[in-house]
């Protein structure tokens, strides 16, 4: 490829009172070979505005400031309205880009016609060589949950084969411009998590298939802006796992899924959370749950 030739890339990321690991994450792109990019930081309502003291650091980033969070969805949807480039990519800003990171994204879709988006390899940025994810399988009918394919091995070469995939990683995630303006954007009812799995599920029955690439990594710090164990993480897990299987699955499908939540997963967290002594954890679970059957009230986190 030449510059005259390389399609516009359109890199789309967002900021929630996460300024260190934005900065990060555009000094890493400064890096990249690939240079015929525009990128779009949206800044999700954050509480701090940390990120205005950044701005002047990356005139080449278009900041956009959000008044309200959003949400990952509704975030992403207003940079895809400000996008020029002829594929997005969406980048968590929790990672890293290695320089050679865009080249084999776009090639995945020249060489496969049926390609809907394509997602690279995730190594754990701070375990050097580990990976996170190569790929996923499909989602359970029963539990409604699925593995990641490759998660926590030694990276020995055992997933350098470019392969379909059932979802790709929302940390990072490439979709050509043309592909969103047919199946629309994302959807913005999850707010957080499970929204890129629906998108997937949107792409497919539009035809297209998700594409794993082995020949880009990216560096992935995990859960930079949320944490691990949030209360946030548990209520937007729950709800929207229970939400991915009511839009996405068949009516029978869905009454084991709600079997298997009945009589497994909610006596089972229910005596975790109790176990741990973590009962803001055991409230917000329980408002995710009733959240799907009527009751649409949203904790404060």
């Amino acid at each position: 490829m030449n510059t005259i030739t390389e399609p516009l890339v359109s890199i789309v990321s967002i900021n929630y009172n996460s300024t260190v690991q934005t900065k990060e994450l555009l000094e890493s792109l400064r890096k990249v070979d690939y240079k015929n990019l525009e990128i779009i930081i949206v800044d999700n309502g954050s509480a701090n505005r940390d990120i205005e003291d950044i701005v002047d650091d990356f005139p080449e980033v278009n900041f956009i400031m959000n008044p309200d969070n959003l949400g990952f969805a509704g975030g992403n949807n207003v940079a895809i309205r400000e996008a020029r480039g002829e594929y997005v990519f969406f980048v968590n800003n929790d990672a890293e880009l290695t320089p050679g990171c865009i080249r084999p994204l776009l090639d995945t879709f020249e060489q496969f016609k049926d390609a809907g988006a394509v997602s690279p390899k995730f190594h754990y940025y701070s375990r050097p060589g580990i990976i996170e994810y190569a790929g996923y399988s499909p989602i359970s009918a029963i539990t409604g949950r699925n593995d990641t394919i490759g998660a926590n091995e030694k990276d020995q070469g055992q997933y350098d084969q470019v392969s379909t995939t059932h979802y790709t990683h929302g940390g990072g995630m490439m979709v050509p411009k043309r592909i969103i303006d047919e199946v629309g954007p994302m959807p913005e009812q999850y707010f957080l998590y499970y929204e890129e799995f629906d998108w997937c599920e949107m792409m497919k029955k539009a035809g297209y298939k998700i594409y794993y690439q082995p020949n880009a990594l990216v560096c992935h710090k995990v859960s930079a802006s949320i944490g691990q164990n949030s209360t946030l993480k548990t209520y937007y897990l729950t709800r929207n796992r229970i939400l991915f299987m009511r839009r996405n699955k068949s009516s029978i499908s869905y009454a084991v899924f709600l079997t298997f939540l009945l009589f497994f997963t909610i006596p089972k967290n229910v005596l975790s959370f109790i176990s741990k002594g973590q009962y803001k954890h055991l409230s917000v679970f329980w408002k995710a749950i009733t959240w799907n059957f009527g009751i649409k009230k949203v904790p404060q986190f």
